[in-house]
């Protein structure tokens, strides 16, 4: 059996509440649910069984010590054409950009051939509908100052996603914790 999977860090329930704050305002957005909020650190795409074994086991074997991540600003994908989904930010953080090149190069070296796009952390907070377009600018400058308290991470989890008629579900498959002692 296929299954689709990602790797992601999830915020805090606290920094999930405050998250969740933003996800209202805008007509025609298919707002992401609390539960479902997080950061992508690799999507993996779907795969088989005896590959998501593999990668399953390889991720036990990345190093990283935990670190503090801070949530910041808004932002649209795509930059440069109509937007389509709104997310918030992150401020800028070597640890988390060192565990994201970890996970993408373990994933990797289990054959699995990885999107060229470049990494750009965010969380996703909805997907934008044409009826948005007419207050999104007033929506952005109302919370182009959005900051979030620090918050520790201190594990990454492996994701199967589940697509549905009203989105797609995420079911946690593994969580690796990230050890202040590197002695893996």
């Amino acid at each position: 059996m296929n299954k689709r999977l990602f790797v992601a860090l999830d915020p805090p329930a606290l920094s999930k509440v405050e998250l969740a704050g933003l996800c209202t305002g805008l007509p025609d957005v298919r707002w992401t649910v609390p539960e479902q909020l997080h950061l992508t650190l690799c999507f993996i795409g779907e795969i088989g069984g005896s590959a998501f074994l593999d990668i399953r086991e390889a991720l036990e074997e990345i190093a990283a010590p935990p670190f503090d991540l801070k949530l910041q600003g808004l932002g649209l994908f795509p930059p440069r054409r109509t937007p389509r989904v709104l997310w918030v930010g992150v401020a800028p953080n070597p640890a988390l950009i060192a565990l994201q090149r970890k996970v993408s190069a373990c994933v990797r070296h289990c054959g699995i051939k990885m999107e060229k796009r470049k990494f750009t952390p965010h969380i996703t907070l909805g997907r934008l509908q044409d009826g948005a377009m007419p207050r999104l600018e007033r929506y952005l400058g109302a919370h182009a100052l959005f900051s979030s308290a620090s918050f520790a991470v201190e594990h990454f989890t492996l994701y199967s996603s589940v697509l549905g008629r009203s989105g797609a579900t995420h079911l946690a498959e593994a969580e690796y914790a990230l050890l202040a002692t590197l002695q893996r």
